[in-house]
């Protein structure tokens, strides 16, 4: 900073990279933002609270309260129609600013004295079939949401099939999109393995399965 400060610390560990942004502070040195090779990172508000949280999954913004504002996924791990990710873009404070445009485009700029340096901290980690996250992760809303969005999905293909076949004899036999069936599976494979009730687990269930 131009007080002398130190801003930004990156740090190479023995599998990954990690970057830290700091307040411009001496004393207290308060962690502004951490980002990970591995695809975690997180930004802070001045007061420590959590502002944003990213994963390989996808992230949250959160308000001072603790309040989720948004929410989303990266494109990568729900294949078929889905939102694009309306860029964000934070400054945590005078000097030092955070925009995200997608996992391997996630920008951290510092201005000072009319100089800009800009760090790229995005990376792009895939979610494969051998690296499936921790089912452990995902609580109770989280699991809710993605059952929901399946079938907010499915209601859209079989509107779709209405349209393009009017007889109701027709379009009723038309089975799923493949992908949808797939993330279907999936949802409840990590519903049995999560620690939710089974009253939660069963109305997942018949969300997807409707």
């Amino acid at each position: 900073y131009p007080s002398g400060n130190l801003a930004i610390i990156i740090i190479r560990g023995r599998d990954q990279l990690i970057c830290i942004v700091q307040e411009d502070e001496l004393k207290t040195t308060k962690i502004r933002a951490l980002f990970q090779s591995d695809g975690r990172s997180t930004c802070y508000y001045p007061n420590g609270a959590e502002w944003i949280n990213m994963s390989i999954q996808g992230g949250q913004y959160l308000d001072q309260a603790g309040n989720r504002v948004r929410r989303w996924m990266w494109p990568e791990l729900s294949p078929g129609p889905h939102a694009p990710l309306s860029p964000i873009f934070v400054s945590l404070n005078r000097h030092v600013g955070v925009r995200i445009l997608a996992q391997d485009k996630i920008f951290v700029s510092f201005l000072a004295k009319g100089r800009q340096a800009k760090f790229n901290m995005g990376t792009k980690v895939q979610v494969g079939a051998g690296s499936q996250p921790s089912p452990a992760r995902l609580g109770e809303d989280e699991l809710l949401l993605l059952a929901f969005r399946i079938r907010i999905l499915q209601l859209f293909d079989r509107l779709r099939g209405c349209i393009n076949f009017p007889s109701s004899e027709q379009w009723n036999k038309i089975q799923p999109p493949m992908y949808l069936m797939t993330q279907a599976v999936k949802i409840l494979e990590l519903c049995m393995a999560a620690d939710i009730s089974d009253e939660l687990r069963s109305s997942i269930k018949a969300i997807v399965n409707a």
